[in-house]
């Protein structure tokens, strides 16, 4: 399957820069997978979609400022890091700017406290570094570092927590699970008052975010895994929704992977409770073991992430979406509005 097959011409200005003020109040495109029907709307109407029995699994990871700026010890060269994963004890898997010049065995200083040694080298810019310290690395990272935000945001973010769910508790993410930025603890509130339950898995958002597909053929695409974990609680409430016969439906394709890496490592039977990592990827062809309906933003042409709605709502539907969203001027991205895949 041709990757160009997910190409869409995105114009620039409905790249999202800043996150709206109040944070429900972003559009939702309600796209019926059924019979391919589109409608408009806010996205406190997702509260009128909801159905009491219904399951909401949300991403409860929380963003690391894991940006941090230095320069080369040797040359004072500036250098860039983005930590993607922390491997074991003080060494972690990160991204380097400039990739040319930041070789292994090179050595980043941060500040006085703060030093980084690359041990070895990835391809597109991935590195292994081992950190050297004072004190405590997490009260540092706090100091010294700044949210990951994605490249295409240009605009700096004055408020950390605007780049972090509301439900977020479990640091370790590289990126926030965008889907989730959309939802207020009133709103959360009002969908349990429904009869929804509320339930959260964990995915550290890592590598796989930030690498654009380079193949030609989906096929040939291999995802970076991300790590993951589902609670007994979270299960046991799954498990009671299905056998109920309610939707589950996940917020953001980071609970829809969780969620599907879960479904397929039990294998048609009662889901459990499990952590690992998982590098699975969803597209069209690929048969929902789990997940029934979805919510989630706009994504990047030619993304893993379209291919993920198209699997769940079929490719031509899920075009004919974004072509839709596009001429209503829909904001796109982490920062951007929502969708609705029922």
């Amino acid at each position: 399957m041709n990757v160009e097959l997910y190409d869409f011409n995105l114009p620039e200005e409905l790249i999202a820069q800043t996150p709206l003020a109040d944070r429900s109040s972003s559009r939702l495109l309600l796209v019926d997978k059924e019979n391919g029907q589109l409608d408009h709307g806010h996205f406190t109407d997702i509260l009128g979609q909801f159905r009491p029995g219904d399951t909401l699994v949300l991403n409860d990871t929380r963003v690391i400022p894991a940006r941090l700026f230095g320069v080369k010890e040797d040359t004072g060269a500036k250098a860039e890091v983005l930590l993607l994963k922390n491997l074991e004890g003080d060494r972690w898997e990160a991204l380097v700017k400039p990739g040319k010049k930041l070789k292994t065995g090179a050595v980043i200083v941060f500040s006085e406290e703060l030093r980084a040694v690359i041990e070895d080298e990835a391809d597109m810019g991935g590195r292994t570094l081992r950190f050297i310290y004072q004190g405590i690395f997490q009260e540092i990272l706090d100091r010294l570092g700044s949210m990951p935000l994605p490249p295409y945001i240009k605009e700096a973010l004055d408020d950390r927590e605007r780049y972090q769910t509301v439900y977020a508790r479990h640091e370790g993410s590289a990126a926030a699970p965008t889907a989730g930025l959309h939802f207020t603890t009133e709103l959360l509130e009002q969908i349990a008052a429904i009869g929804v339950n509320i339930v959260y898995v964990t995915l550290h958002v890592g590598l796989g975010t930030f690498r654009p597909m380079s193949v030609e053929t989906v096929e040939e695409h291999v995802m970076h895994a991300e790590y993951f974990e589902l609670s007994q609680a979270a299960a046991d409430v799954l498990n009671e929704a299905r056998a109920r016969g309610g939707r589950i439906i996940a917020v953001g394709t980071t609970s829809c992977r969780t969620l599907e890496t879960v479904g397929r490592q039990c294998q048609g039977g009662p889901i459990e409770a499990c952590s690992g990592w998982t590098d699975i990827f969803i597209y069209p062809g690929y048969e929902f073991t789990v997940v029934n309906a979805l919510i989630t933003n706009f994504h990047l042409p030619k993304s893993t992430l379209v291919m993920l709605v198209s699997a769940l709502a079929g490719r031509e539907l899920i075009l004919a979406a974004y072509e839709e969203a596009i001429k209503q001027q829909y904001r796109f991205f982490s920062f951007g509005d929502a969708m609705f895949i029922y």
